[in-house]
């Protein structure tokens, strides 16, 4: 109730309105992604071999057969997106979710190929791996495929928290063979920090560990008790998250890592890993979003359902939010600020106003709090306002993540979800 009231008022607030997101069950037949600059593409594969109880995404039990006939089905899909418009379109990135991608490896390529007959990747191929999949014939078919970055879902390379999270341990003997014997221009290794009577010294030790296994990039996401997952874990209390959080980042940034975004940092300054921060993306597969210009859409997310809805020759979008113009600014600049700055020249190119014109007010009252400073335009978050970034971002997912998934979990299709 109480995340509930933070995130309405934030809202009504920062677009000036009272009026709600609202996702209706529609749908354009034709994506107006042409004209979209800085424009991603994510793919979600959502088979797995077991289900972890704390995870949210869309996912559902690996079967061979299955797997391939979704794999068709979503080439379909892509190939109905991309002849949209005559011309290729060049795009910043590709990352493939999950789900385990990594089960369908002897497909990527297939996939990455359709995706090329129609887009231009610029700027490099992401997968994110489960520590199983980190063997060298893996690693040698996804980068013969095109892959040029790798996440591999670690969690902890510590079995008490392994074990807290339903997880077996990890071979860092054979993780660090593989990763030594196929390089990639990444290589990220994602953690859970504020899990319960978790250390400083226990996220430390596995930052220490990931770096010596071969990464050269890291990132650390805070465990939230979705309440649709079967996860009895808690997560740390407020104050101790975020000395954690602190603690951590301090830690790395004294070793000379680079922090990136809230969540991440990196060995070397090329090193990057995020399919988030994305002015505009187009997203393929059951559960996929896709965000324009003026609209957010969500795929559904039953593998039946998605797969009947291609056969008809249709898009497999279940909710459509059509943004006012505040709408889209909120959603910009808190989407934006995850990479820990929001430049106000990219801004008005995007809106075609001044960012000071529209939230002035905001901003200086952020600076005042110390939660951001500002140079030539450009606004970047202290320590302080990294942490209250993660606490509102925990209230937004619960407020509105959480719900949305909860219902679209159950229901393929829903008519009307309200935020």
């Amino acid at each position: 109730m109480i995340m509930s009231l933070i995130t309405t008022l934030t809202r009504s607030w920062l677009t000036r309105s009272a009026r709600p997101f609202v996702f209706l069950n529609e749908y354009d037949g034709r994506l107006s992604y042409a004209n979209c600059d800085k424009l991603g593409l994510y793919v979600h594969i959502p088979f797995c071999r077991s289900i972890c109880n704390f995870c949210p995404y869309c996912k559902v039990k690996y079967d061979s057969r299955l797997c391939d006939t979704y794999i068709d089905h979503l080439l379909k899909e892509i190939r109905m997106v991309g002849s949209m418009y005559a011309e290729k379109k060049q795009v910043t990135s590709l990352y493939f979710g999950g789900g385990t991608p990594a089960l369908a490896a002897d497909r990527i390529g297939e996939i990455i190929d359709a995706l090329q007959e129609y887009f231009e990747i610029t700027e490099g191929i992401g997968v994110e791996l489960h520590p199983d999949n980190v063997t060298m014939s893996v690693l040698q078919t996804l980068k013969e495929a095109g892959v040029t970055k790798i996440s591999i879902g670690i969690q902890s390379f510590q079995e008490k928290y392994q074990t807290v999270l339903g997880r077996k341990s990890v071979d860092t003997d054979a993780l660090k063979q593989a990763l030594s014997q196929v390089p990639f221009e990444t290589v990220s290794m994602d953690f859970i920090f504020a899990l319960p009577g978790q250390t400083f010294e226990d996220l430390k030790s596995d930052v220490d560990t990931a770096f010596r296994m071969g990464a050269n990039h890291v990132a650390m996401y805070p465990f939230i008790d979705f309440t649709f997952t079967k996860s009895s874990v808690t997560a740390l209390p407020k104050k101790q998250k975020r000395r954690l959080l602190d603690d951590i980042t301090k830690y790395c940034l004294e070793k000379g890592y680079v922090r990136d975004s809230i969540w991440t940092f990196s060995g070397e300054r090329e090193a990057r890993y995020s399919s988030m921060t994305r002015d505009n993306f187009l997203g393929f597969g059951a559960s996929a979003t896709t965000l324009l210009r003026d609209q957010f859409k969500i795929n559904t997310f039953s593998v039946q359902e998605y797969c009947r809805r291609i056969d008809d020759g249709k898009l497999p979008t279940s909710l459509t939010l059509r943004f006012t113009r505040r709408q889209r600014m909120v959603y910009y600049l808190f989407w934006t600020a995850y990479s820990m700055q929001v430049d106000a020249a990219d801004f008005e190119a995007f809106f075609g106003v001044s960012l000071k014109k529209m939230y002035g007010l905001e901003l200086a009252i952020a600076k005042g709090l110390g939660f951001l400073t500002e140079h030539n335009g450009v606004y970047r978050m202290t320590l302080k306002g990294a942490f209250y970034y993660h606490y509102y971002e925990n209230f937004y997912t619960l407020a509105y993540i959480d719900k949305m998934w909860g219902i679209m979990r159950k229901e393929a299709f829903p008519e009307r979800i309200e935020l």
